[in-house]
C-alpha cells in the first residue's frame, strides 16, 4: 500500500531529457532577430549554473550534497502509495499508484525545482530573487527555499488567485516573501493592463513579466521560473527517479504515467525518467498529460514561437501555445493557467510519445471528490486535474478486462483550496468551455505576428 525509500537512496543525479528527445529542441529566439538567443544573454536574468543546465544535453546532472539535505528537510524521498480503495469503488482490475508530492513543507512538488535556483542564486552571491505564481504552489515553494538560503524575496501572484487563497499569501509572508497581486502597481507592465481593466484577474503571462521587469530594473537581483524551461523539469525529474527505485521493490512497471500539465514541470518529473525508458529501450507504457479546458494550449493550441509572457519580454519559445495575448478565465486551477507548455514537452505531444486530456472545471472537481472520499487526501484542483485521468485509466481498464498499473503524480495537497471546494460543493462552479473565439483570435494574433 506504501513503498517508501531510505534518505540514502534520494537521487544523486538529475535527469536531462535533452540527451534523448526525438528530435532536437528548438533554439529560444530573440524576438527582434529571429536568431538563436546567446545563453550568455540570460545570465542577466537567471543564475549562471542554471542557465548552464538549461542548453546542457548531459543525460545526468549531479545534485550536489547541500540541495539532497535540504530536500531531506523538505520532505525527501517521498512515498509512493496504492489507492486501494479507490481501485474497489471503481471494481478495477487496474492497480493505480500515485507519488506523494503533496509531503513538502508548502504542500507540492515545486519544492524540486525551488530548493536547487535558490541554492544556486546564494553560492553566487544573489541578494534578491523576482518570480511570479499562479495558485501559490511555486511562490510558496520559492518562498520557503530563499529563506533556507538568507534571500529576500519578491512574488508577483495572478489577482484572481491572490483573492481566491489568502492562506497561500500568508504562508508566504511566514517564509519573509514581498507578496503583489499582478497585475500590480508595482511596475510599468502592471499599471499598463490595470489602466485597461481595474479589476484584471490577471494571468501567469502577465506576473511573468512583471517578476522579469522587477529583476532586470534591480541590482543583484535574478528571476526563477517555477515550471516550462528545461532546467526547472530537470530538477524535478527527482521525482520519477524515485518512483522508479519504489516500482523495482515491488516488482512492478506502469503501463500508464499520468499528470496534469500548465507549464509541465510535474507532468515532466514523473514522466521523464519513464519515458527515457521508451524511448532508448522501446517499453510500451503509455504518458498522458491532463490540462483544463479554460486553458488548453496542447489541446486546441498551436505549435508555434510565441513569448513566454504577456508583456513580450521573453524570447520566443517554440511550444504549444493558445497565445500569449489568450486572458485565462479565473478557474481554481490557477497553475495551469499558463497560455503554452514546456518546449521539450511541446516537442513529445508533437512527436506523439505524450497523449492529452482536456477536462472541465466540475468534472475534475467530481474526481477529486471521489478521490478524497476512497483515499482521505483533498488534490489540489491542478492535481485533480490528473486525478480524473486516472479514473478515466481505471474505468476503461475495468471495461477492457486488462490488469494495468496506472501511475499518477500527487502534485499537491488541496488545503490552501478549501474555498474552491465550498463552491462546488454549493454548486456554484462554473466550467469555462466556451472560449474557442478567444483562444482562436490570440492563436491568429500569434501566426500573424511570429
Amino acid at each position: 500500500m506504501k513503498i517508501l525509500l531510505d534518505i540514502d537512496e534520494i537521487p544523486k543525479y538529475w535527469y536531462n531529457i535533452l540527451a534523448d528527445l526525438p528530435k532536437l529542441l528548438p533554439p529560444p529566439l530573440n524576438p527582434q532577430t529571429k536568431t538563436p538567443v546567446n545563453p550568455d544573454d540570460l545570465k542577466r536574468i537567471f543564475v549562471e549554473e542554471c542557465v548552464k543546465q538549461e542548453v546542457s544535453t548531459e543525460r545526468y546532472i549531479k545534485i550536489p550534497e547541500e540541495i539532497r539535505e535540504v530536500y531531506i528537510k523538505a520532505g525527501r524521498p517521498t512515498p509512493l502509495q496504492r489507492a486501494t480503495k479507490l481501485e474497489e469503488i471503481l471494481g478495477t482490475p487496474a492497480k493505480i499508484f500515485f507519488k506523494r508530492e503533496d509531503v513538502s513543507p508548502t504542500g507540492s512538488h515545486k519544492t524540486n525545482t525551488a530548493i536547487a535556483q535558490a541554492y544556486y542564486a546564494h553560492k553566487e552571491g544573489v541578494e534578491r530573487l523576482t518570480t511570479e505564481t499562479g495558485a501559490g504552489q511555486w511562490g510558496s515553494a520559492l518562498a520557503f527555499s530563499a529563506a533556507m538560503f538568507n534571500l529576500k524575496v519578491t512574488i508577483y501572484m495572478t489577482r484572481s488567485s491572490y483573492l481566491q487563497k489568502p492562506y497561500r499569501k500568508i504562508l508566504m509572508e511566514l517564509f519573509g516573501a514581498e507578496i503583489f497581486p499582478s497585475p500590480s502597481n508595482n511596475t510599468l507592465i502592471g499599471k499598463k493592463f490595470l489602466k485597461k481593466d481595474p479589476n484584471h484577474p490577471g494571468s501567469l503571462g502577465i506576473a511573468i513579466s512583471e517578476a522579469l521587469e522587477d529583476c532586470l530594473t534591480h541590482e543583484n537581483t535574478k528571476y526563477c521560473l517555477g515550471s516550462v524551461l528545461n532546467h526547472v523539469l530537470l530538477h524535478q525529474t527527482v521525482i520519477g527517479l524515485e518512483t522508479k527505485k519504489q516500482f523495482e521493490k515491488i516488482d512492478e512497471y506502469p503501463d500508464i504515467v499520468i499528470g496534469c500539465v500548465g507549464g509541465g514541470s510535474n507532468f515532466a518529473g514523473i514522466s521523464y525518467p519513464f519515458l527515457h525508458d521508451k524511448i532508448k529501450k522501446n517499453t510500451e507504457t503509455e504518458f498522458i498529460a491532463a490540462e483544463p479546458t479554460a486553458v488548453p494550449s496542447l489541446t486546441k493550441g498551436v505549435y508555434a514561437y510565441d513569448y513566454g509572457d504577456t508583456g513580450e519580454m521573453t524570447p520566443l519559445l517554440k511550444m504549444f501555445t493558445i497565445g500569449h495575448t489568450y486572458r485565462p478565465p479565473p478557474i481554481h486551477a490557477g497553475g495551469l493557467r499558463y497560455h503554452g507548455a514546456a518546449p521539450s514537452l511541446s516537442l513529445l505531444v508533437k512527436e506523439g510519445l505524450v497523449r492529452v486530456r482536456a477536462y472541465g472545471q466540475l468534472d475534475v472537481f467530481e474526481a477529486a471528490k471521489l478521490f478524497a472520499k476512497s483515499e482521505g487526501l483533498v488534490p489540489a484542483p491542478e492535481t485533480a486535474h490528473a486525478v480524473k485521468a486516472a479514473i478515466d485509466e481505471a474505468i476503461k481498464a475495468k471495461k477492457e478486462g486488462k490488469k494495468k498499473v496506472i501511475l499518477f503524480n500527487f502534485s499537491g495537497h488541496g488545503f490552501f483550496d478549501l474555498q474552491a471546494y465550498r463552491e462546488h460543493l454549493e454548486g456554484k462552479l462554473t466550467n469555462y468551455n466556451l472560449v474557442e473565439d478567444k483562444i482562436m483570435e490570440s492563436v491568429k494574433t500569434v501566426i500573424s505576428d511570429l
